[in-house]
């Protein structure tokens, strides 16, 4: 019988500003709150790394909002079993080439892989490569926010990837998911993709990431919405539309409340996906956790409701939500 393994899929995780401060004052696993004993049970943990990892670096002029945690704090991602993150979207160069690099050489120093940036083109479109339970696992992580910030074979930046089917920088996209697929046992695109808010994805989302699972991809870890959107499953593979936003110090929108979300966590069977369970956040004090009763119920039939328009049974057990794969 084939080993067990589950992986847990993240949000934005944001260190910076009000966080980054908590920090100075806390130990590394104060952001995971009581949410970092489910986590640690998971084989590996996927994020979207929303900030530079940085000492160094000056915000980007003219830009609102810029995102800086302290080059320490990669201990934050190293104790919830933090295996490998995005860092194609949107707040990676708030500090300049000077930040973005430096965020690389931290993650690298601390064992983390990274997919999404680089500093040049070549480095940004790698997939990052890990043995994970047994099995090839492949991240590739692109986003078609800020094209200013796009790499090039000279200059260090973002995969960036307009979500559109006749674009040819999705065709490159297409391409390397295909050949990531042939050398591994499991593909991971983790997408950085649309606007801010919105409960229903963009149009162009779902024929895209049709595309990507024709393609080879195994999972798709979409994020850049601050709020979790329903799950689709395209031939027994799930797309996560939006993992909304794990932990931050953001303003809480009191209707689409952005301080809402899930562990996102994938059950495999060898290379094959068995199972997805939903357990509901909440953020609170500048930390993730396990959400209160008081939340729990609309969470959970939100989340329900928005798998429904799917067509994806989401069943309640317990204080979680499962959606059964295979």
């Amino acid at each position: 019988m084939a080993e067990v393994v589950d992986l847990i899929f993240l949000g934005d995780v944001m260190l910076g500003r009000l966080v980054n401060q908590e920090l100075k004052g806390r130990p590394p696993e104060y952001v995971w709150g009581d949410t970092l004993r489910v986590l640690r049970r998971a084989a590996a943990v996927f994020i979207n790394l929303e900030c530079a990892i940085t000492d160094w670096g000056e915000p980007v002029p003219g830009k609102r909002f810029c995102f800086r945690t302290d080059a320490k704090n990669v201990g934050v991602l190293r104790v919830a079993g933090v295996r490998a993150v995005c860092l194609a979207n949107n707040h990676v160069m708030d500090y300049g080439d000077v930040g973005l690099l430096e965020t690389l050489t931290n993650l690298d120093r601390a064992g983390i892989a990274r997919a999404g940036a680089g500093r040049n083109l070549a480095e940004a479109r790698r997939p990052a490569q890990l043995e994970v339970g047994g099995l090839k696992v492949a991240l590739i992580a692109a986003t078609d926010n800020q094209p200013d910030w796009e790499a090039n074979e000279a200059h260090p930046g973002v995969f960036h990837v307009p979500i559109r089917l006749d674009d040819p920088r999705f065709t490159a996209l297409l391409e390397l998911v295909a050949a990531a697929k042939a050398r591994s046992d499991l593909v991971i695109v983790s997408l950085h993709w649309g606007p801010n808010w919105g409960y229903d994805p963009p149009a162009e989302h779902r024929p895209a990431a049709r595309k990507l699972i024709e393609a080879g991809a195994d999972i798709i870890h979409g994020h850049s919405a601050h709020i979790f959107r329903g799950i689709e499953l395209m031939e027994g593979r799930p797309v996560f539309y939006s993992c909304g936003d794990f932990v931050d110090d953001y303003a809480v929108d009191e209707v689409e409340r952005n301080d809402w979300s899930f562990i996102f966590e994938v059950e495999l069977s060898g290379p094959k996906i068995k199972r997805i369970i939903l357990t509901p956040t909440i953020i609170a004090d500048f930390q993730a956790r396990l959400a209160p009763s008081l939340y729990r119920e609309a969470i959970l039939s939100r989340m329900s409701t928005l798998c429904f328009k799917f067509g994806t049974a989401a069943r309640r057990v317990d204080d979680r939500l499962e959606i059964p794969v295979g």
